[in-house]
């Protein structure tokens, strides 16, 4: 039934994937997904430091309660990212110290919730991933309904079970499962690219034409007068 159900996942990124999109940069992944895929600008880092990487076990909760939020914690394997789209309200937390311990417990790579947290300074001085869009001290309700490993969506961007989820200090971004070898091919060039602009930046020779050239065509004369 829509709203009571709890599904299996068929698919999952990759290890070696979740590797090697590790050390790359989200802001370069975003980029060479045209920038039309994030997670929202609310969706804010709360834990100390770390990156993000890993597939995707989704929830869909109705705002206020973590009913299947705790029945996730319970299905997730190592590694996996527990993301939750709890329609963005933050009138009650869903998600606190004692639930981060359990993740961590059970090895979960992190967490997205788009929602709210509490405990926001003990989960601060931790590197465990936990990512939301809110803090308040009220807790949550535990009736449901709610659902797991089905389609949900954040700000549109959609996820779906098993796809790559990234992060790092600049928020946060989802990779389709078809899409990791093109978008992890296009993403090393990208890197290789700025290494070289960071080489030229610091030699003064830095080709800035380009500029100049896009002046002409929006209809500017870049020459000041």
């Amino acid at each position: 039934m829509v709203g009571l159900q709890i599904l299996k996942r068929q698919r999952q990124v990759a290890v070696q994937h979740i590797q090697a999109f590790a050390g790359i940069p989200v802001a370069n992944v975003s980029d060479c997904m045209t920038r039309m895929t994030a997670g929202g600008a609310r969706l804010r880092p709360m834990h100390k430091g770390g990156k993000l990487a890993g597939p995707a076990l989704t929830v869909k909760c109705r705002p206020g309660d973590n009913l299947m939020i705790h029945k996730a914690l319970t299905m997730a394997q190592p590694g996996d990212v527990i993301v939750v789209d709890a329609g963005g309200d933050l009138t009650n937390s869903l998600f606190g110290e004692l639930m981060v311990n359990t993740a961590i417990q059970r090895r979960v790579a992190g967490v997205v919730l788009n929602g709210a947290v509490r405990d926001c300074d003990v989960i601060a001085q931790l590197d465990f991933p936990l990512y939301a869009a809110g803090v308040t001290h009220r807790g949550p309700y535990k009736d449901g309904p709610g659902e797991i490993n089905v389609p949900i969506a954040i700000d549109g961007m959609v996820i779906e079970p098993g796809d790559l989820i990234l992060g790092d200090a600049d928020g946060l971004l989802c990779v389709p499962f078809d899409e990791v070898e093109a978008v992890l091919e296009a993403s090393r060039k990208k890197v290789k690219l700025e290494e070289q602009m960071m080489a030229d930046i610091k030699a003064g020779t830095l080709d800035t034409a380009w500029i100049d050239v896009t002046l002409k065509r929006i209809g500017c004369d870049p020459t000041p007068r």
